[in-house]
């Protein structure tokens, strides 16, 4: 299904989530991951097809469950078991599990479901998540939905079982808007696309006219802000995802970029280059008014917001070298929070709020890291030639970035990429893409 044709299905599409059974098992028995212990052994999980009446039922079933699996497995938390090994048929399994089976088998969790066809063409998709140890059901839920729509009932799925067993959102159901690049270095074509967080439902949203850099999308998943040379000139534009209607944010006399929504959509903050400077402005999306933030002969940069709106990181190469700050909303109480070796870049504030994410040039290698918003904690995640542009999932637990590697004198060799990791640095995953790709952003879970 193409993302033009999710993209239809969004505003209409409705999900009616219904419990059946959400047992609360002792304390003692709580199957949990620990999602922050390092280099963890992957909880074995069982997940069977979901079963159907007909054979297009269980056509549906089977790739329900097989995104699923392939959700959780790339979290790095879960290893779904081959189901070669099943003993128990995913038919019998709708009366009642046989632990014993999936205790054979070494399964710590166990998922079945069922797909049925409505009269009206809808698709009604059941789950249960079974404890195996406990030998009790933690949640039941079924959805309803649109044919078109049965790869997002199985990334919602995947997140009420992401969250029910480690105790944290998910985020599965979401998109990446990212910088699709094509061409030779020195004619090198950048369009926006999008695709959900696993590369399917892939969509070029720009043709490649005009080159666009820096996509974010706004707190609501349905709009896109970033920088395009249209004409020859750098503007910030707001592009709407379901219309594809974009409009520029406002005629600056200079070159405007790296812009970002506010957390309530209400406001967007850029960095504005004229007359030899580059500051921080934000612009209220309401009455088009903009009010600077930063005013220094400095190189100011990169801004993001605090997930509470009080606060905005941005780097700068004020004091002589490029940095990370932090201050307040209003453009007071600036103060510096890296002190490591190296330069820093491109902070971007954790959905969280508990980390600040960084790219960092040291020694001729890059290196994406986190850091408290102090700058205390300063961890390196991943390195190489160039590693750069990091992006939180909506959970902040898990990273995107890209990765470029070295190409030869003559520039052969070299290529671009998309990978995520997650906040241990145990987990990093190509993000496979039709073109070579840079400068990701990852959407809040879609409303």
């Amino acid at each position: 299904m193409s993302v033009s044709r999710v993209l239809q299905h969004f505003s209409a599409l409705f999900f009616a989530a219904v419990t059946l059974v959400a047992m609360a098992l002792p304390a003692a028995a709580e199957l949990r991951i620990d999602i922050t212990r390092g280099n963890m052994q992957p909880m074995p999980i069982a997940i069977t097809d979901f079963t159907g009446g007909s054979g297009r039922e269980a056509q549906y079933g089977a790739d329900i469950s097989r995104v699923i699996s392939a959700n959780l497995e790339r979290s790095g938390l879960f290893q779904p078991i081959d189901p070669r090994a099943f003993i128990q048929s995913a038919a019998s399994l709708e009366v009642q599990p046989r632990f014993a089976d999936w205790k054979l088998i070494n399964a710590q969790a166990l998922v079945n479901g069922r797909v049925e066809m409505l009269s009206d063409g809808r698709l009604r998709v059941e789950f249960r998540l079974w404890d195996v140890t406990a030998e009790q059901q933690m949640i039941g839920q079924a959805f309803t939905a649109t044919a078109e729509g049965w790869r997002r009932i199985a990334h919602i799925i995947s997140d009420a079982i992401y969250k029910r067993i480690t105790g944290e959102s998910g985020y599965f159901d979401t998109q990446i808007v990212y910088v699709a690049e094509t061409g030779p270095a020195d004619r090198r074509v950048k369009r926006l696309a999008i695709m959900d967080q696993d590369g399917e439902n892939h969509k070029f949203l720009t043709d490649g006219s005009d080159l666009v850099l820096t996509p974010r999308f706004s707190p609501t998943a349905r709009e896109i802000t970033y920088l395009s040379y249209y004409q020859g000139n750098p503007r910030v534009y707001v592009l709407q995802i379901d219309t594809a209607r974009r409009e520029v944010l406002g005629d600056f006399p200079g070159m405007t970029f790296a812009p970002r929504f506010s957390p309530d959509g209400n406001k967007v903050i850029m960095s504005l280059a004229k007359d030899g400077r580059t500051d921080i402005y934000e612009m209220d999306l309401r009455t088009r008014r903009s009010v600077q933030l930063t005013n220094h002969p400095a190189i100011d940069t990169s801004p993001s917001y605090s997930p509470d709106g009080t606060q905005i990181t941005f780097n700068s190469d004020r004091g002589g070298a490029q940095q990370i700050y932090v201050m307040n909303a209003d453009g007071s109480n600036v103060r510096r929070i890296s002190f490591g070796d190296g330069r820093y870049a491109t902070p971007v504030w954790s959905p969280r709020g508990d980390l600040i994410a960084f790219t960092k040039m040291k020694g001729g290698e890059f290196f994406v890291g986190v850091m408290r918003p102090d700058g205390s904690g300063e961890r390196l995640l991943t390195q190489g030639y160039l590693v750069e542009g990091p992006t939180w999932a909506p959970n902040g637990r898990v990273l995107s970035f890209f990765r470029q590697t070295r190409a030869d004198a003559q520039g052969r060799g070299g290529s671009t990429r998309l990978y995520t990791i997650d906040l241990t640095g145990f987990n990093e995953r190509q993000l496979v893409t039709p073109v070579e790709g840079s400068d990701p952003a990852w959407s809040p879970l879609i409303p």
